[in-house]
């Protein structure tokens, strides 16, 4: 999952990228609004965490920004997804300032001082709704996979993974059946300035064939990787 973080304060900033990179996701951090449009205009965020009180402006006009934009046309840049998941995090504690934020476009809201953990799981609920799920598993075949607790069981046996193969495979599972390149699959495992080998990509998807079986991820040649949905019977199908 690629974040992206939009915070001038720099305790603030860095101790929410240092958690959620331990939650598992690739975060980029911006302390402008010109600088998280630049960002979201070059890259395929899942979500964003929004503050309000920024040194350019405010948080909203950017989160308007975003929801007003439609699908670019042949020629022209490359324009923020107008449906992004985002957090507003902010001292604002005002029940007016609340429904500004949500009436505004916002997906969820959550006051300065907050417990990081709480945060986790708002962000979790964001991504679930916007997968159009609302169990907090996800079930795929004979294998079992919690997002919060960072577990995977394959025919109800415990499987260990790494953090970058768990976020590729959380990344593939919520996608399915998209195909998804191998470029995009990098931007969403790895943030700006991240160090990122060639054959990345290649090897986790190596290591999670080995551990949760060789027909999980299917390879479309010159396109990128996917993961079929399944069939009542537990079958593959694209």
């Amino acid at each position: 999952m690629r974040a992206l973080v939009v915070e001038d304060d720099p305790g603030i900033a860095s101790g929410l990228q240092t958690s959620m990179r331990q939650a598992g996701y690739a975060v980029d951090l911006c302390t402008t609004l010109d600088a998280a449009w630049l960002a979201l205009s070059v890259e395929p965020f899942d979500v964003m965490v929004l503050d309000l009180g920024l040194p350019d402006g405010d948080g909203i006009d950017l989160l308007a920004r975003v929801r007003r934009q439609a699908a670019p046309a042949a020629g022209r840049e490359t324009l923020p997804r107008n449906d992004l998941p985002v957090l507003i995090m902010t001292a604002r504690d005002g029940v007016s300032d609340r429904i500004d934020g949500l009436d505004g476009g916002a997906d969820d809201y959550i006051v300065k001082p907050f417990d990081a953990n709480e945060l986790m799981a708002r962000l979790r609920a964001m991504l679930r709704r916007a997968g159009g799920r609302s169990n907090p598993l996800i079930e795929h075949g004979e294998l079992l996979v919690n997002p919060a607790a960072h577990t995977v069981m394959r025919a109800g046996q415990p499987v260990v993974l790494g953090g970058k193969e768990f976020a590729l495979l959380l990344t593939l599972l919520q996608a399915r059946p998209q195909v998804l390149s191998k470029s995009r699959l990098e931007s969403s495992l790895y943030g700006f300035g991240e160090a990122l080998e060639s054959n990345a990509i290649e090897v986790h998807i190596h290591h999670l064939r080995r551990k949760l079986g060789e027909q999980l991820i299917k390879t479309v040649r010159g396109v990128g990787y996917f993961m079929p949905h399944e069939t009542a019977d537990g079958n593959a199908r694209r």
